[in-house]
């Protein structure tokens, strides 16, 4: 063996023996551990009670889980940072200064970065807090440059760039730097830049000789535009006269039409109204320019006259289609300038301003003081560095008691950081709740334990999730799927919680010892109320059928005589008679044969019986329960478990909370009533029980004792009866030796 192998300690933690975590030497060496020592192998970054940050920082990879690699990886980083690793074990907020290793490379440059961030906040103190280094914006605040490629207004000291700043931001976009404040890369620069030059360009390209309205032009296009679909309308439908005359009712308006809506106020019927066309059709497909235009249109109409048609047609009384294609085309060159637009984004600047920014052109000026600003890019990840340290100084050695030895789980002052509440259902409380994202009950019976999986939702919070609530005492005859209970996380925070899925397994010997009897209880209470549901719905057939019957004219009472039978009656009356009679001599039996019983075979037999019925199902419950395994829960729900963790009777108590009452001086008197009703039913049932068990046993040992006496009878019988008479050759024989003489 290695002489310089580290030597771990080790102990028996919930049934199975695993390491312990008793310094920063344990923690420095991790690696040295075997891996099939480890507790667990794997484990999701989510739907723990676990800071979040720190786990990003353990999961290397960011994949969302967190391995072995990794956990080895974190602790050999962390134990060359600080210079005594027993300090992890305290679990402080805090790292005092000197506590860095200077003789590492990275130990000295988080030092610096450690008194660059108390120098920022202003804070004279020898040690650095984790809520020194949880705020990024108040350690940048008021800093020229930060490392993260994004410059501000404070980033320049010449005013007109501090205006550039703010114009680039408002433009084309804006990021926001580690100080909290808005700022602009080196891409919204270039961005910026390009855009103004193009939309330079693009309006020095709108020259007058693509206006040809001038400054109206503009407005003139929209003007056309408007009218542009009416107009062709009213083209087409002069078309189709000139194609057929008699079409000319049919494409104008007709006086029906204006009679249907005239009884009304026509100003509410301007959409009918705008459906006519703009004007008259005529053959001569002339469209008027001076009057005849649809009232819904008028000023519409009015405002392209005065922009286009009054300015080409000045005088003219009607334009045809040819003239108004020609108004159309005049726009052609205006159209395609706009549509080639471009740098829109830099416009509400103004042209003056654009103009001016790039004769100014310091884009250069801005470029270089982002390059200031990442320079010091590796000193800003140091100061957010510190901060990753600070979070493993607290919660590192926490986590690996969670990881590496499931010592939390056990330690009944801890919780665990899987477990994500309490919950409380059926007059008890439960510890043992772990988010899930959703049932597994095919993986989850191998645990072993009784699991209740709930959907759990705050309406307050806008939350929601699963939960696997593992019951480690009680009963359970009042759960079932569906019921509503009450889950509080780790913060006191309240959710409805609602049963979606059970995993049924022993809760305890108590409840295995009862489970038969109340079994044969449900069963006989089914019975019986499948039997009277039986006579009630044959009751309601005879009264449906003797209805019936008076309905078709019979007296009610005929169908019901008709089925009366005399000799049936007797017959059930003589059968009940027997069997009272029997039932009184079976009580008279067993009462002469417990009489005879010693009082102490009588308990043996009682006691016996107890065991036959309950013996099994407590044994099965007695091996369950020395079996039951939080494994498989964890597993269901992405753990990579690599040793039995056994939740144990004692241990399973803690973890359950059933409720206690107080002793009552004045109870309710109907309610000792119902609970003495209880009471009786309860031990009636059980009398029963055990007096048809020791009836079986009198008559079986009647039976035998009965047959063993006819066996001995028998035998005796056969043992006095005469040997049977010499055979006829045995007494000629006997004869002839009589008459023989003798020599």
């Amino acid at each position: 063996m290695d002489n310089n192998q580290h030597k771990f300690t080790f102990a028996s933690v919930g049934g199975t023996v695993r390491v312990k975590i008793t310094s920063g030497a344990d923690i420095a060496n991790l690696d040295q551990l075997d891996r099939k020592l480890w507790t667990v192998l794997s484990s999701p970054t989510t739907g723990l009670e676990f800071d979040e940050k720190t786990l990003a920082v353990i999961d290397r990879d960011g994949d969302g889980k967190i391995r072995v690699d990794e956990v080895i990886a974190t602790a050999k980083w962390l134990t060359s940072i600080v210079k005594d690793p027993d300090y992890l074990l305290k679990g402080e907020s805090s790292l005092p200064l000197d506590f860095f290793n200077e003789g590492n490379e990275e130990g000295a440059k988080l030092l610096a970065s450690a008194k660059q961030i108390l120098a920022n906040l202003g804070l004279e103190k020898d040690s650095i807090a984790l809520e020194d280094t949880a705020d990024n914006t108040k350690i940048f605040a008021g800093t020229k440059f930060n490392g993260d490629g994004i410059i501000t207004a404070t980033s320049a000291d010449d005013e007109a760039l501090k205006q550039l700043i703010g114009q680039i931001a408002e433009t084309v976009g804006k990021a926001v730097d580690r100080s909290g404040e808005d700022g602009i890369t080196a891409d919204q620069i270039e961005t910026f830049y390009t855009a103004c030059t193009a939309y330079k360009a693009w309006k020095d390209a709108g020259t007058k000789d693509i206006l040809p309205y001038g400054d109206n032009t503009e407005a003139a296009l929209g003007a056309a535009e408007a009218l542009k679909g009416k107009i062709a309308d009213f083209f087409l439908r002069c078309k189709l006269i000139g194609f057929d005359a008699d079409a000319s009712g049919a494409v104008d308006v007709s006086v029906d039409k204006i009679g249907a809506i005239a009884g009304e106020d026509l100003t509410t019927r301007l959409a009918d109204i705008e459906t006519y066309p703009l004007a008259r059709p005529n053959a001569e497909g002339l469209l008027p320019i001076s009057g005849g235009i649809n009232p819904a249109w008028e000023a519409a109409f009015a405002s392209l006259k005065a922009l286009v048609l009054d300015v080409d047609f000045k005088g003219k009384k009607a334009i045809s289609e040819a003239e108004w294609n020609e108004v159309l085309a005049k726009f052609g060159a205006y159209t395609a300038w706009k549509a080639a637009k471009a740098g829109a984004e830099v416009e509400p600047l103004g042209d003056d301003v654009i103009a001016t920014i790039l004769k100014e052109d310091k884009k250069s000026a801005l470029l270089e003081l982002v390059e200031k600003d990442k320079a010091l890019e590796a000193e800003a990840l140091s100061i957010e560095t510190v901060d990753k340290v600070l979070r493993l100084v607290k919660n590192f050695f926490d986590f690996l008691n969670n990881y590496v030895v499931f010592a939390d789980f056990y330690d009944p002052q801890k919780e665990a950081i899987f477990q994500a509440g309490r919950l409380y259902i059926d007059q008890r409380s439960t510890d043992l709740c772990i988010k899930v994202a959703g049932p597994s009950p095919e993986i989850s019976s191998l645990s072993g334990m009784y699991i209740l999986y709930c959907a759990c939702a705050s309406e307050k919070l806008g939350k929601s999730f699963n939960i696997a609530a593992v019951l480690t005492d009680g009963d359970v005859d009042g759960l079932r799927e569906g019921k509503n209970a009450v889950f509080y996380d780790r913060d006191g925070n309240d959710y409805t919680a609602k049963v979606t899925a059970i995993v049924d397994n022993p809760i305890s010997v108590r409840q295995a010892f009862w489970s038969p009897y109340k079994k044969v209880a449900r069963m006989i209470n089914d019975r019986i109320d499948k039997k009277a549901a039986e006579k009630n719905e044959k009751s309601m057939s005879s009264l449906t059928t003797a209805t019936n019957t008076a309905a078709d004219g019979k007296a009610p009472g005929e169908a019901i005589k008709s089925s009366f039978d005399i000799a049936k009656f007797a017959g059930i009356f003589a059968a009940l008679g027997m069997g009272l009679g029997m039932l009184g001599q079976m009580v008279v039996a067993l009462v002469k044969g417990v009489a005879a019983i010693k009082f102490w075979v009588l308990l043996l037999i009682i006691i016996g019986l107890m065991l036959v019925i309950s013996g099994p199902s407590m044994f099965i419950a007695w091996r369950k329960l020395r079996r039951r395994d939080l494994g498989p829960v964890l597993n269901a729900n992405g753990w990579a478990i690599n040793s039995s963790s056994y939740v144990r009777s004692k241990f399973g108590k803690s973890l359950t909370s059933l409720a206690e009452y107080p002793k009552l001086s004045a109870v309710d008197p109907e309610e000792k009533k119902r609970v003495a009703r209880r009471r009786f039913w309860w031990i009636f049932c059980c009398v029963i029980l055990i007096a048809a068990g020791v009836c079986a046993f009198l008559c079986i040992s009647k039976k035998k004792a009965a047959e063993k006496a006819a066996a001995e009878a028998e035998a005796a019988a056969q043992v006095e009866q005469v040997e049977p008479a010499p055979a006829p050759v045995e007494e000629a024989a006997a004869e002839l030796s009589e008459e023989l003489p003798i020599e």
